[in-house]
């Protein structure tokens, strides 16, 4: 074998070891933190409230953010996050570590989140801002990059055209088809996961990521 193949050879080797450490230590990593949300969990069982405290300290902001995100309320958020962590204390004697506490809590987030778009929809209150991750309202084209002289104002009504087209794409969901579709695509979550979330199988929450999608591409089509 040429000298530089061997030299090739030792260097992916090491990166692949490398890799496969990061992967190994992430493992390793989320199985502490569940073997301890365990230990906390079993002891919020048996009356400790400090223990379940400390759960809600692990929680709360992943919690406050999903509600947000799904709700596109502050208030709303607000009202979700203080339902699901009281909804958490009274039924944790209930868990039966079937999950992780994090599928868990944000099982009980995405129920009382479909709860208030159903309730939203039937108010027919105006139709939620498209949100990413942190909360904040998503600018779709503010990461397109344009250096062309002048091309800001095309940029702009465009942005203005394509928020409302999505607004109005997003109302043509059911609550059901929007959370779905947004814990797969803003929350990046696995289809299994989203599934047990809302107590249905991966199939069906296949299936309704699907319609959803088409749903969005219907309206979405003529900004192509």
């Amino acid at each position: 074998m040429p000298a530089g193949a061997a030299l090739f050879g030792v260097a992916v080797g090491a990166s692949g070891e490398r890799r496969n450490s990061q992967s190994a230590g992430a493992m390793v990593s989320q199985t502490l933190n569940r073997v301890h949300d365990s230990e906390l969990i079993r002891a919020a069982q048996r009356g400790d409230r400090t223990a379940f405290e400390t759960l809600v300290r692990q929680y709360d902001q992943a919690v406050l953010r999903l509600a947000l995100h799904l709700t596109g309320s502050e208030s709303d958020a607000q009202d979700v996050y203080q339902d699901a962590f009281l909804k958490a204390y009274r039924h944790i004697g209930n868990f039966r570590f079937e999950c992780s506490f994090y599928t868990w809590i944000y099982r009980i987030v995405t129920n009382l989140c479909l709860d208030h778009l159903r309730k939203r929809q039937t108010r027919k209150e105006d139709s939620p801002v498209v949100m990413d991750s942190n909360g904040q309202e998503m600018d779709v084209l503010e990461r397109v990059s344009d250096d062309r002289s002048g091309a800001n104002p095309e940029r702009d009504l465009m942005r203005r055209e394509l928020g409302g087209k999505i607004a109005q794409a997003l109302t043509k969901l059911t609550p059901r088809e929007r959370m779905v579709f947004e814990l797969k695509h803003y929350q990046g979550l696995r289809l299994r996961t989203i599934g047990e979330m809302l107590n249905t199988t991966e199939e069906t929450a296949k299936n309704t990521l699907f319609r959803a999608t088409q749903k969005l591409r219907s309206v979405l089509a003529p900004m192509r």
